[in-house]
C-alpha cells in the first residue's frame, strides 16, 4: 500500500487525481471514480483524464461535510 504523503491541505498538489482524493476520503478508487460522475462533484474533464481542484474539492467536502459555506 502507498504511504499517504500529505500532512496538510497547502502540500497537497493544485490539482487531485482519483488515487489522492481515495487515499483523502478513505474510500476506494472505484467510488471516486462513481463520485466523480456525479453531477455536483466539481470535476474538470481534461480529455479521457479527470481532475479536480483542491480549492474546489476542498468547498465541496465543506458542503457535504455540514462545514462552513
Amino acid at each position: 500500500m502507498k504511504k499517504f504523503i500529505y500532512k496538510s491541505y497547502d502540500e497537497l498538489p493544485l490539482f487531485l487525481n482519483a488515487e489522492t482524493i481515495s487515499e483523502l476520503l478513505g474510500i476506494s478508487s472505484t467510488t471516486v471514480y462513481e463520485l466523480m460522475h456525479t453531477k455536483d462533484f466539481p470535476v474538470l474533464k481534461l480529455g479521457n483524464r479527470m481532475v479536480v481542484s483542491k480549492e474546489r474539492f476542498k468547498e465541496w467536502v465543506d458542503k457535504n461535510s455540514g462545514g462552513n459555506p
